[in-house]
């Protein structure tokens, strides 16, 4: 095990050393001061390596074309990736690595974690996981402990925080970890569709207002995609369940829920946290969009995972040192659950770019110019 660890942390030096230059190269002056990214594991950058869990993906053939497995859910990058990228930073480290001391914080962390949720119990039964809540927390340590001793005046630290982009990319889990496993969780019986996107909105708005009090002021809300495309529940519905477009129609209406709410949410919080500004990313429309018309982007494989067994490649995700497809650039899915790293790059430059196609009501180049 220990020598597991050294491994995973030399491994992540270099990849530091790597993503400051590589990310460095697109724009010499930074957008941004920082990026903060919280999330689950659409976006974890390696944060549930160091906790146990089942969630990990911290094994080949995961990373197989990041260079060696960083413990992201993908084949290479994820659309935070490429989306600091754009920012002109560099890769932000996890937040848990030994490698995330000193000035290496300065141009961000990511505190995403794998099987994460708006609420607490989302995910549980996978083990070890960071919340919404135990992010921010995280978020708190690192303003106190990690960034203000490299702000003399208390100001200075004030500006950083409110010029740096904070990503939030969270609530997947909440339906395909909890809503949508009746067999372990409650809330489906409980709460109906439209009851549990409240209890979702509400409790991110308060988490949300929690950010804000640390310093945040601009911030990224990206929208949750249409989970009834993917190859996991795919392989768990029956034909009659199916829409025209090859997806379960009753669970991307459920998601549809929450997304409209949250797309609507900043202008609710507008009027209670003065100074803020949010962007909200549309994922749902676009990555629907490359499912149903994948040739549009250059993809051919829309349904079905690069790397899983059974049915879509669905029915259970990619396991450790499992041959994957050899044709990565044209599936829209690497495994169960989470895209190729082709499919976050077209996410990418689709909502991290001056396009405001997919983002409202500005884009997130518009949003780090303010």
């Amino acid at each position: 095990m220990k020598s597991l660890l050294f491994c995973v942390v030399f491994l992540e030096l270099v990849w530091c050393s790597y993503g400051y230059g590589h990310g460095q190269t697109r724009n010499h002056q930074p957008l941004a001061p920082a990026f903060f990214v919280f999330g689950d594991s659409l976006v974890d950058s390696g944060n549930n390596n160091y906790i146990p869990t089942l969630a990990r993906a911290n094994y080949l053939p995961y990373g197989i074309d990041f260079g060696f497995p960083t413990g992201r859910f993908c084949n290479g990058r994820t659309v935070v990736d490429y989306g600091a990228m754009y920012l002109g930073l560099p890769l932000v480290p996890p937040f848990l690595s030994p490698v995330s001391i000193g000035e290496n914080v300065l141009r961000g962390l990511n505190y995403a974690s794998a099987a994460a949720g708006i609420l607490d119990e989302t995910g549980q039964h996978y083990g070890a996981r960071t919340t919404f809540n135990g992010q921010i927390s995280q978020f708190e340590t690192t303003i106190e402990l990690k960034l203000r001793p490299f702000f003399q005046d208390p100001a200075d630290l004030r500006k950083y925080l409110a010029k740096s982009i904070i990503a939030i990319n969270i609530g997947s889990n909440d339906y395909i970890n909890n809503y949508l496993m009746p067999e372990r969780y409650s809330s489906s019986q409980i709460y109906s569709g439209q009851d549990y996107a409240n209890l979702l909105i509400k409790t991110l708005s308060t988490q949300i207002s929690r950010l804000y009090n640390l310093g945040a002021r601009k911030m990224v809300l990206a929208g949750s995609g249409p989970l009834g495309c993917i190859p996991s529940q795919l392989s768990m519905a029956s034909g009659n369940n199916n829409s025209n477009t090859g997806c379960v129609t009753k669970i991307n209406d459920l998601v549809s829920m929450f997304n409209s709410r949250l797309k609507d949410l900043p202008n609710t919080l507008n009027t209670t946290l003065p100074g803020s500004f949010f962007v909200y990313q549309n994922i749902y429309d676009l990555f629907h969009d490359m499912v149903v018309n994948p040739s549009s982007y250059g993809l051919e494989i829309p349904n079905k995972a690069c790397c899983g067994s059974g049915r879509y490649g669905g029915a259970l995700t990619c396991l450790p040192l499992q041959q994957p497809c050899l044709d990565r650039h044209r599936y829209v899915f690497w495994d169960a659950f989470h895209p190729t790293e082709i499919a976050n790059k077209i996410i990418a430059e689709q909502t991290f770019s001056k396009s405001t196609k997919y983002s409202y009501p500005i884009s997130i180049y518009e949003l780090a110019k303010l």
